[in-house]
């Protein structure tokens, strides 16, 4: 048996569930898991189907097939097999909490990725990536040299055959040319203090106005900084008994779980884009 996993999103109108199960029947499929959401405000429609064939195909074949029910329906769709990993590269600077889960997750299996390279405007994490016996590209980057290492990596990204880049603490702000060129196939992670702490050292800010809550949130790259739609968002209490190093790791965690949580949602086919909003199908 093989497994597959088919999005679509289209406007809603009725027929839409009738026609996907009708394709499926016709091909034998079976039906292991199905989630649907229609959105009232933008008269949206969003689905996810997880299924199996008994007969043995690939998936280019079947979203050949899907293609006349998707054009009748006005259907933005995509379709995978299931196992399929997603082919990530990894963006980081010199906070490497972000980067270490995420290696060690994918090299468990806990996070449905494959990571080819890491990719970073500083030296810092080279042995820790090497050590997993992953390709580090050391790419400086200043405001002379920022369009050139731009380009440096969108050559990393279409080498690789990167489908999915994640920002792990990359400080540096990319340019509208390049958030275009990465559209719904980047996320970043960023503290939840924003606007009120920004810059330099924001949890010690946290800490000197005695801030109860530590979060943060995981969300597409777009031109309005740290504005993308949300995947992920999640937040820790903290009290009086907690120092600046202390409230540091704290977020640290948090910041590695929800961008954990946001790239497995993304490899496994369960956010789609809704606007500046996401469906996250969990």
């Amino acid at each position: 048996m093989s497994d597959f996993v088919l999005t679509l999103s289209c406007p809603d109108r009725p027929g839409i569930v009738h026609a996907v199960s009708g394709y499926l029947v016709d091909r034998g499929a079976n039906i292991v898991e199905s989630q649907q959401f229609g959105d009232r405000l933008t008269s949206r429609f969003f689905m996810r189907i997880a299924f199996t064939t008994a007969t043995p195909t690939d998936a280019a074949s079947l979203r050949e097939a899907f293609v006349p029910t998707a054009e009748g329906f006005g259907m933005h769709f995509e379709l995978w097999a299931a196992d399929a990993p997603y082919r990530t590269l990894i963006m980081v600077s010199k906070h490497l909490h972000c980067l270490n889960d995420l290696l060690f997750r994918a090299s468990t299996g806990a996070v449905q990725i494959d990571i080819p390279a890491v990719v970073s405007n500083h030296p810092d994490a080279g042995p820790l990536v090497r050590s997993y016996g992953i390709d580090f590209h050391h790419v400086p980057v200043t405001s002379a040299t920022k369009s050139d290492a731009e380009e440096q990596l969108m050559a990393i990204v279409d080498s690789t055959g990167s489908h999915l880049v994640v920002l792990a603490r990359y400080m540096q702000v990319l340019s509208d040319d390049l958030c275009r060129r990465l559209s719904g196939r980047a996320i970043n992670i960023h503290h939840s203090f924003l606007p009120s702490f920004k810059g330099a050292r924001p949890y010690h800010q946290a800490f000197d106005r005695g801030v109860k809550l530590v979060g943060a949130t995981a969300h597409y790259v777009t031109a309005d900084l740290d504005e993308g739609p949300i995947i992920e968002q999640d937040v820790l209490r903290v009290d009086h008994g907690y120092d600046q190093d202390q409230l540091v790791a704290a977020g640290r965690d948090v910041e590695a779980q929800v961008l954990s949580r946001a790239v497995r949602w993304h490899a496994q086919s369960r956010v789609l884009l809704n606007g500046d909003r996401t469906v996250v199908f969990r």
